[in-house]
């Protein structure tokens, strides 16, 4: 029989003791003598704590008995419901993080994992090469699991605490290797790029260069989140990177951005702008018109496809998927001098390696189209007007403070077109 996640444990009666009792997990709650008042008080109040923790087979345990790794899968089955399975959710970060912390301590009482456990797992950070920003970023992703252990009575206040005194690691005083910051890509290197990119992803290369906005909410963008009332439209995306702080984020279009989008809002106001299924028609569409063979001979166009294929194009683009086709129109617009022509597969190691060295040197991601338009607002129009456009704005604003803030953004927004 299938297993009843609803339902609720029952209270019954211990006949040896006469107490009643409650099951959960295999541990026996007993609540007093059977069939009273405060025995039904103290079933409503452990089961109602066992729903709290969200029916966590760890519940019930004893402080020193819960391990690293049955708190580990506690606070994922948590995140899951707060952070969402999305393609950019902070649960992957998470993931990431405990990973190599159940390697390690999955075993450990949840209770004795301290400050010296912390720093030895960070050394086991750097000897796998993360970056010290990576490294001191999932330290303190563990200690915000701690933390919320201890809010929920899992371990003792005492043990994020005495975690949260790790000091995280300094430039210069440390192993870990150093990222380097990410810098505006150059408007004749996007030029360089856009012929080898579909007409869709040029678009939003174009529009994200002239507003500003996250690679995230570029892909986002639907009609119904325009208001079109204005001069200048403003673009306000459902859910962005700040919006659980309670912030508004409003992107400006102006008339060199509207032209972009008027091509893709004869559709449904709820459709997402730029979709990969009408990069894949267009695609195709131009295939079809390079045809030299008759059309009286060969395959007729569509015959020849999968009635089935393992994977068809979406709806939309997501951050990662916008990025990839970025990354290979690079790729085809900067070619190696000498090895780009030549198929991998006949490389030897070391070319490989000068392969890959050079494409990486000569490719760029959609953030730093973000970074050049930053730029520019700054020094033309200087700080606070990029803080407007970018959504920089502090959480504590005024009314008053953002009603300046949207005037400035028109102001900036017809300017740059």
């Amino acid at each position: 029989m299938p297993r009843l996640l609803q339902a609720l444990p029952k209270y019954r009666k211990h006949r040896a003791s006469g107490q009643a009792v409650v099951t959960l997990n295999g541990r026996d709650h007993y609540l007093g003598p059977h069939g009273t008042k405060t025995s039904k008080l103290d079933y409503d109040r452990v089961v109602g704590e066992w729903l709290a923790s969200g029916r966590s087979p760890s519940y019930g345990a004893a402080v020193d008995d819960l391990t690293v790794v049955e708190l580990v899968a506690d606070y994922r089955r948590y995140a899951i419901g707060y952070f969402g399975e999305g393609i950019n959710s902070e649960l992957y970060r998470i993931d990431a993080a405990v990973k190599l912390l159940t390697s390690l301590y999955g075993r450990t009482a949840a209770a004795a994992f301290g400050p010296l456990e912390l720093k030895a797992l960070r050394e086991r950070f750097i000897s796998v090469g993360w970056s010290r920003y990576y490294i001191n970023a999932n330290t303190r992703r563990i200690v915000r699991m701690f933390r919320w252990a201890a809010a929920d009575g899992r371990v003792s206040p005492l043990v994020p605490q005495a975690l949260a005194m790790v000091p995280g690691l300094r430039r210069g005083k440390t192993n870990a290797r150093e990222t380097e910051p990410i810098l505006p890509v150059a408007d004749d290197v996007v030029d360089a790029t856009l012929p080898h990119l579909s007409d869709v992803v040029a678009d939003m290369v174009r529009l994200q260069r002239l507003t500003g906005c996250r690679p995230a909410e570029i892909c986002a963008l639907r009609p119904c989140d325009l208001d079109r009332t204005g001069e200048v439209w403003i673009y306000r995306p459902p859910s962005h990177k700040t919006s659980h702080h309670g912030k508004e984020r409003a992107i400006f279009v102006g008339a060199r951005g509207q032209e972009i989008l008027l091509r893709y809002l004869a559709r449904d106001e709820a459709a997402f702008c730029f979709s990969p299924r009408d990069s894949e028609a267009k695609r195709r569409a131009v295939v079809a018109a390079a045809r030299k063979t008759p059309l009286s001979c060969g395959n007729r166009a569509g015959t020849n496809r999968r009635k089935r294929p393992s994977r068809q194009p979406g709806d939309r683009y997501d951050a990662r998927t916008y990025y990839r086709a970025i990354r290979y129109a690079c790729d085809r617009a900067f070619r190696h001098p000498s090895l780009g022509n030549v198929r991998e597969q006949l490389l030897t190691a070391e070319q490989k390696l000068e392969l890959k060295a050079w494409r990486k040197a000569h490719r760029w991601a959609p953030n730093q189209l973000r970074h050049a338009a930053a730029t520019e607002v700054r020094r033309e129009f200087g700080l606070e007007a990029a803080q407007v456009m970018l959504g920089h704005s502090r959480a504590d604003v005024t009314q008053v403070y953002a009603e300046r803030d949207l005037a400035k953004g028109v102001e900036v927004a017809k300017r740059i077109g």
